[in-house]
């Protein structure tokens, strides 16, 4: 497809060349591109003659979508002059466009936005076999939404002549019906089985189509009326008296089932039949109308609502379970699913309850195939299909095929992959008969044992840089195998020596699974050097594996073996205690000497304040001096008030000092003090005082009001200024600045609105730039009263729609890397990070419509250049937010608190750098437990291995100097 289309795009541009070659080559490519108008002309019209008028308006909406081309018609060709050139033109275009989206398309076939273009663009071009094959392709990957079936089916019912173009419409339809819950196709379907009806067997294929349609979507509230109406009119068109009967039994059936307008079709009932209706029959469309008033609420929340209305099909769905009607619930599932295909959680919620519920073998695997199609990159979907198919009994050839485009989806992350590994080897392993030395299903298991261990050596590692199995799992299942149902303890202890050289052998419970396997099925000699070889390497709990061993020797060894595992215990443990004391003591000493340094900065600050004190003193006496010798005998007295005046311009008074607490400890902090140059620094003190009246803050009005930092102190007047962007969102009250006692702004105000709604509205101006900084909004909350509380407007969970972008060049702008991120899928949203005086940071994240665009993004931007700059890109999984540590956070498990000179001055040091060796960090307990399962608690052992006492920096000193 693509030379073809590569051919086709390039004649047009080949240089002339004399000849009668070239003439019948361009008589040619004349000859071609006529053909395909008149064959897009010829689809028009018998779409037109096929459809009637409607099918022309419906055209017209999809062309003006498609860039606003349209088939030319029969008017439009009695002129061919007036658009030929530019029809020759836009040809081109489509056509390098079309060779385009092949090209990406051979790359990267699971590109959506790549199918819809190119059956849009070959369309446009007449195209017939080529859009009918790109559709295919496109059905054969992913599940077509309505509107793209409908214009399928609608081309080939246009084109189907009797026979066996009507089969092939049929097997489209019966495929269509399959994807999603779609009445509207029910409804062609059912419409398009009635044209034939004359054919052999007609009548029954029609009757068919409208019950499976009525199964399938008659309950639905809204949609379903259609369908049953269509029936009735079909089955009322059919003049015979046998069929009356088959008319009042629909109206029966729809009688009793909710839905809305039933008042009018009971009276349309009334009108038609020539009898009463029966008892039962009103019976049951009471009861009909009592459950849907229970419908209603939800129905009208739906209609409220804006797509995808997740949370509102999420009640409806605890609803239907609540009342257990199983027709129903999978309605309500398949409606949801409709606007929700890409949510992982609803398709797991659906095919869970299908697999404990209903049960039935091709409704579970119909839907669990479908969720791994519209959701491949969600690896429980797939686990979860494979697990439907064993316990359904499907042929291992499927198991096997379907494991393997698992294995093609494009997991995002490497742990992934080990998950469906593990689904897979275990469904092999249940069907192996242990009880045979060997077996076809045996052998298949262990190579598929290899090709994982290799699989994840060189795909995954290559891809993540990870294995995604640091603890061997899958080597461990395949060592319990080989020994426990196997008896091949030799194959398991080559597997538990492979575990170990890759990274495992400083782990107690990695040594301690080995001797429990050894003690199950091995013998006693290769427990013993089991343990031998784990005291050796063991270096986060070696007194728990010297433990073992010496209760092993305790209960089952020799004298010899008794003193061989005390010598090498004591050994191990001497050197262990040794590498902590010097460890212990070089931290202390580095704790030294962090403390020494910081007493000598205190110092050199005392001292540079005390000769800035000593030059303010000489200067003032200076002044005091000039001012004595110009004032005469009885002005000493006015000495004394000039002092008060100095002291009143640096301290504030009690009153104004309780109301200035008041307004700045409600977040626990004031806003940063702007730093002026010297010169405003002289004018501002020159400038009088200004008069600004402090009121304290009402905390009962929280509720009312936000607060706003982070502004700019330049602002002269900050209320006049704000009030009209706040009163956007609702009454404002009152705009309250907060000054210095100097009168200075401080950059920071409390705006207090009439409704509690408005202040909720104005939590929306967050990060807005107000004079070239980014204006913080937040809840007005009293942090004396709720130290935990903060405000963080973004997600700190794992967003597999949302891209986190480092690298990038300051200059880039937000349009930018929207115009390059958009190559790759639906861009929803981008943020970029800046700091407080909203200058950017090389930070950006980028929010995209779904999981899958999100991961072709990362594979496709990560590593780019942009601006010379080489930027780094992941799915966005930021580091949890630490609170405030608190005293009891620096408590030990049994000790005292931590001295806070260990961390400077304020807690951590500044740079909040780690001043010891990495060779002498030890990875913590909680840590090893995280990478390699629950550890074995440590044992008290002899006193040699008991904590040791606790000593002062002045103790270590000493012991230092004894040396």
């Amino acid at each position: 497809m693509a030379t073809a289309a590569a051919t086709s795009a390039s004649e047009p541009e080949a240089e002339p060349k004399a000849g009668p070659e070239v003439e019948g080559e361009e008589d040619e490519v004349k000859a071609t591109r006529t053909r395909r108008k008149v064959l897009s002309r010829a689809v028009a019209a018998a779409t037109y003659k096929t459809m009637g008028p409607a099918w022309d308006q419906q055209e017209e909406g999809v062309s003006e979508s498609d860039g606003d081309e349209e088939y030319p018609t029969a008017s439009s060709a009695s002129s061919p002059g007036e658009y030929e050139w530019e029809y020759d033109e836009e040809e081109e275009k489509n056509q390098l466009e079309i060779e385009r989206l092949e090209e990406q398309l051979s790359i990267n076939v699971y590109d959506y936005n790549c199918h819809v273009d190119l059956i849009r663009l070959l369309r446009l071009e007449g195209e017939l076999t080529k859009v009918r094959m790109a559709r295919q392709k496109m059905s054969e990957i992913f599940p077509l939404t309505e509107e793209l079936w409908l214009e399928w089916l609608r081309d080939e019912t246009s084109m189907a002549p009797d026979g066996l173009g009507r089969e092939h419409v049929y097997d489209l339809f019966e495929r269509a019906v399959t994807d999603y819950l779609c009445p509207n196709i029910w409804l062609e379907y059912g419409q398009y089985s009635v044209g034939g009806i004359g054919q052999k067997g007609g009548l029954e294929k029609v009757r068919s189509v409208f019950e499976r349609a009525l199964s399938s979507v008659g309950l639905h509230i809204t949609k379903g009326l259609a369908i049953w109406e269509a029936y009735r009119e079909f089955e009322s068109a059919i003049v015979e008296a046998t069929r009356l009967e088959k008319v009042h039994s629909l109206f029966r059936r729809q009688l009793a089932v909710p839905l809305y307008d039933m008042e009018a079709t009971f009276a349309e009932y009334e009108e038609w039949s020539e009898d009463p209706i029966p008892e039962s029959v009103v019976q049951n469309y009471n009861k009909a109308l009592q459950q849907l008033e229970r419908y209603k609420p939800y129905e009208e929340a739906l209609l409220e609502a804006e797509a995808p209305r997740l949370a509102e099909y999420q009640a409806y769905i605890d609803f239907e379970l609540k009342v257990g009607d199983p027709a129903r619930v999978q309605l309500i599932f398949e409606r949801a699913l409709v606007e929700n295909c890409l949510v992982p959680d609803l398709w797991i919620r659906y095919s869970q309850y299908l697999d404990r519920q209903l049960k039935v073998k091709d409704l579970v695997l119909s839907v669990h195939g479908r969720a791994v199609r519209n959701c491949p990159w969600t690896v429980a979907l797939w686990s979860r299909y494979l697990l439907a198919m064993e316990r359904h009994g499907v042929d291992h050839p499927v198991m096997a095929a379907t494991f393997e485009k698992a294995l093609s989806a494009g997991f995002i992350q490497a742990t992934d992959y080990v998950e469906i590994w593990q689904a897979y080897l275990d469904y092999l392993r249940r069907r192996v008969d242990f009880r045979q030395d060997s077996s076809k299903e045996l052998e298949e298991l262990r190579s598929a044992f290899a090709r994982a261990l290799e699989y994840l050596k060189q795909e995954v590692e290559e891809r993540f840089n990870e294995s995604g199995d640091p603890s061997c799992m899958i080597m461990q299942n395949w060592a319990r195998i080989e020994a426990r149902l196997c008896n091949n303890m030799q194959k398991a202890r080559e597997l538990w020596d492979s575990i170990m050289t890759r990274g495992n052998a400083k782990y107690a419970n990695m040594w301690l699974e080995y001797y429990n396997l050894e003690r199950a099925h091995g013998d006693t000699q290769h427990c013993r050097k089991a343990l031998h070889r784990a005291v050796q390497c063991t270096s986060d709990y070696p007194e728990h594996v010297c433990e073992v061993l010496l209760t092993m020797e305790r209960t089952e060894g020799t004298l010899e073996d008794w003193d061989v595992a005390v010598q090498k215990t004591e050994t191990r443990l001497a050197r262990v205690n040794e590498q902590r004391m010097k460890a212990a003591e070089k931290e202390a000493a580095l704790a030294q000497q962090e403390e020494e340094r910081a007493q000598q900065r205190k110092r050199a600050r005392a001292e540079k304040q005390a000769s800035k004190k000593k030059k303010k003193t000489r200067g003032a006496d200076k002044r005091r001096a000039d001012e004595e010798d110009e004032k005469e005998w009885g002005d000493d007295e006015e000495e004394q008030p000039s002092k008060r005046r100095r002291v009143e311009n640096n301290v504030a008074p009690a009153g104004e000092a309780q109301d200035l607490e008041a307004e700045t400890g409600l977040f626990g902090k004031s806003a940063p003090v702007d730093v002026a140059p010297p010169s405003k620094q002289k004018e501002r003190a020159a400038a009088p005082k200004r008069d600004v009246p402090k009121v304290p803050h009402d905390s009962s009005k929280d509720s009312v009001t936000v607060f706003v930092s982070n502004l700019p102190y330049s602002m002269e007047e900050p209320g006049v200024q704000l009030r009209p962007l706040f009163e956007a969102c609702g009454e404002v009250v009152e705009v309250r600045p907060i000054f210095s006692n100097r009168g200075d702004f401080r950059g920071y105000c409390y705006v207090e609105f009439k409704e509690e709604k408005s202040a909720l509205q104005a939590l929306e101006l967050d990060r807005k730039n107000v004079d070239g900084r980014p204006m913080f909004v937040s809840p007005c909350v009293d942090k004396s009263k709720n130290p935990d509380f903060k405000v963080f407007r973004y997600s700190t969970a794992l967003e597999k729609h949302k891209l986190f972008i480092s690298g990038l060049p300051f200059s880039c702008t937000k349009e930018e890397l929207e115009e390059i991120c958009k190559a790759h899928g639906t861009v929803k949203d981008i943020r970029l990070v800046t700091n407080r005086a909203g200058k950017p940071k090389g930070l950006a994240y980028v929010e995209y419509e779904n999981e899958s665009q999100a991961s072709q993004a990362v594979m496709k931007m990560d590593g780019m250049t942009i601006k010379e700059k080489v930027i780094k890109v992941a799915i966005s999984n930021p580091p949890q937010r630490k609170g405030p540590e608190t005293p009891e956070a620096r408590r030990g498990p049994a000790g005292p608190v931590v001295p806070r000179q260990m961390y400077g001055a304020r807690g951590k040091g500044r740079t909040q750098l780690s001043l010891l060796p990495r060779a002498l960090q030890r990875p913590s307990p909680t840590v090893a437990q995280a990478e390699n399962g629950p550890a074995p608690k440590p044992a008290v052992t002899t006193s040699a291995a008991t904590e040791a006492p606790k000593m002062s920096n002045a103790d270590f000193a000493k012991l230092l100097l004894r040396k």
